[in-house]
Order: C-alpha cells, then structure tokens, then sequence
C-alpha cells in the first residue's frame, strides 16, 4: 500500500508544471485512505481504477485548455431551456446562472452548500460533454499557485491557453464586504474593472444580472435580475482577494476543523470577525461583472474552475475520515438561517430546478459511487 501511494504521488508531481503545494501533498498522501475505505464500502463499478481525475487548469496541455474553453463558448452557443422563466436567458451557458439565482438564498450557508455545488458542477461538467462534445472533465483552479499575482497567472493572462484576461483599468472604490469591519469592509480596487478584451471570452456577452453589483452598471429591467441586459464580460483580478487563498489557509482549513461545521464556516468566511475564507477570496478574484455578483457570479466561465476547487477541498477534508464525513452534514436550511429553519438532514431534497431533478443530499456526498453511481471522480 505504501509502495502504491508513493508511486501515485511521484506519478501526479511528474505531470504537474508547478512544483506540489502543501494541499497537494495531502490530497495525493490520503489517497490510500481512499483505497482502504474502497475495500471495505465497495462501490459497484467505481474504483480508483475507474474514476474521472479531475486536473488542475496548468496540469492540462494547451490543447486541452482549447478544448474546454470552446465546449464553454458552445454551450454559450445553444438556445436556453430557462427561457420562459428568465426572459434574458439566452444559452445553455445562462441557464445555469438563473439556477443560480433561484436558489441563492437556500443553498449559501446552509446545509445543501457543499453538496449541491458538488451536483451543480458535475451537471455543467456533463452538458459539456454530452451537448458540447467535450472529451475531458471540469478541471479546478489551484488558487496557491497563482495567488502571487493572477492577474499575470496563465489563468488569467488573456493568452489562447487562459480563462480570459483582466478587465480594463476602470475607476471604481473596490468591493464592500456588509457586515465586515473596519478595515475588511472593503477590498481595495486592482487593476482592472473594466471589460475583458484578450482571450477565448473577450467576445463573450453578458445577459443577466446585475442583482448584487459592484460596479456601475445598467439596472436589470426585472426585479429578480433575470431580464434581457446585453453587457461585455468585466473582471478586476485582484491579488488584494487572493492574499487569503495561499495553500496554508487552504491547509489549515482542512486539517484544523474537525467537524462540517465549522469547516464550512470557515470556508465561506467569517464576516463580523474580518475573515473572508477561501471561498470569497476565489470569487472576489474574479470580481467584476458578473463574477462579483453574489447572485449571478457563475456567468463568469472562471467560477467553474472556483467552485470545482471548493468541492476538491472539500473531497481532501472527506477522506481524511470517510466514514463520518461522507454521512455529516450542519447549518439549517436557510441561507445564515434567515429566515430561521430547522436544521437541515440527509434525507432533504436537493435539485438543479429545471436541469435535473431532486435528489437526497445523502446521494451527493461521495464522489466515489455517489448520485447512484454517476459520481465517480478524484482530483489530482
């Protein structure tokens, strides 16, 4: 088993350009906890063998970076199923932002944050297999490896490799943190804020939202923020956000919160205290239009890559003890328990609205032979 994992893990730094953080050493160290619980929990036809590896951005090759923005811009490309009720959608790319939307106020903390962004992302992953004849998997930003500057990362630099460039150098007072004090009420303006103009998204049209803004932006015609309101694509990458997404904040999230709880309360941040979590230092990275939009940030292809990432920290937290932890969940079944609510289970329904049906979120905690066997993946 030792000889295993240690083959594994010199296999996964081999294929990596950038050289294993502290998270990585961990993640790629448990998966024989992975292997162990595999033996004793089979899980029909998922294996270690078996599973999807999901990758990192960088660890794929420029080809297959290719490959995963053009599945984004052909999504982009096709007629929305949301249309009856979201006059400004218009793709397969904004029906996933109006899900968004409609269920904000449950699935942010609460119980169903973690495993319905798990089941959200999986579902974006397969409408690009499956519609968009993508061959690959959802891959995850490592934010440790670019936190440094990444606005000048190869995530963010606008080359044909990237998730798009920065945003335009825009005058505007930063992003305001409610509820935060002084001084983490506010996260000091980068460099951008204006529209991107460099990479595979610089033609990219924006059609919903603003609900939440952060700039100054026409008003959506509809209340709810789901009417027709054409804009360009807006970032400012922000290393100010990103100071808080170095590996050890990483690491200690994982290592130092023994239960879901505070895990999860850690991860979203800890507002009254000054603390945003990772969470809010990967969105606010983005930031911009409509990546800064609480509400509508995933009409900004890069949240794809955030949010993969939360549900791999979250899979290295799990396998650390996946007896209890594919079983453990917290919070109430409100958004900060407003309004109050009692405590979420299990057994509660969790669903994607119109793109698939409820399921028990016991059915969305195991990447290994979870949503009835559909879910079988691992990061590397």
């Amino acid at each position: 088993m030792i000889l295993w994992t240690t083959a594994l893990f010199a296999s996964l730094v081999a294929a990596q350009t950038y050289p294993p953080d502290e998270v990585d050493k961990l993640a790629a160290a448990s998966l024989s906890k992975v292997k162990d619980w595999l033996a004793k929990n089979p899980q029909g036809n998922c294996t270690l063998e078996t599973a999807v590896r999901r990758k990192e951005w960088m660890d794929l090759t420029l080809a297959q970076r290719k490959e995963y923005t053009d599945a984004v811009l052909c999504l982009m490309s096709k007629p929305a199923l949301t249309s009856n009720v979201a006059p400004g959608a218009k793709s397969r790319f904004d029906d996933y932002i109006v899900v968004h939307v409609q269920q904000t106020p449950r699935n942010h903390g609460s119980t169903f944050f973690l495993p319905w962004h798990r089941y959200y992302m999986w579902h974006y992953e397969q409408a690009l297999r499956t519609e968009c004849g993508y061959k690959g998997y959802q891959p995850y930003w490592n934010w440790a490896r670019y936190a440094a500057d990444p606005a000048k990362s190869p995530l963010f630099d606008g080359s044909e490799g990237s998730m798009g460039g920065n945003g335009a150098k825009a005058n505007y007072n930063g992003i305001m943190i409610p509820g935060a004090p002084r001084p983490y009420d506010r996260i000091p303006a980068a460099d951008g804020g204006g529209c991107v103009t460099t990479g595979p998204f610089k033609n990219m049209t924006v059609n919903l939202g603003p609900i939440a803004p952060i700039l100054q932006l026409p008003r959506n015609p509809r209340s709810d923020g789901l009417g027709y309101n054409p804009r360009c694509l807006r970032r400012d990458v922000n290393k100010n956000s990103a100071a808080v997404t170095t590996a050890n904040y990483t690491y200690d999230l994982i290592t130092k919160n023994n239960d879901v709880y505070w895990f999860q309360t850690v991860m979203e941040g800890q507002f009254p205290q000054g603390k945003w979590g990772v969470h809010a230092g990967g969105h606010y990275t983005i930031g911009g239009d409509p990546g800064g939009d609480f509400y509508t940030s995933p009409g900004d292809p890069a949240f794809y890559l955030h949010h993969t990432m939360i549900d791999r920290v979250w899979w290295i937290w799990q396998i650390q003890n996946l007896d209890k932890r594919t079983k453990e969940v917290s919070m109430t079944r409100t958004m900060n328990n407003f309004p109050p609510s009692a405590n979420g289970t299990l057994d509660d329904l969790s669903g994607l609205g119109v793109l698939a049906p409820d399921v028990k979120v016991r059915d969305l905690m195991n990447t290994m032979g979870g949503l009835d066997g559909k879910f079988c993946y691992i990061y590397e």
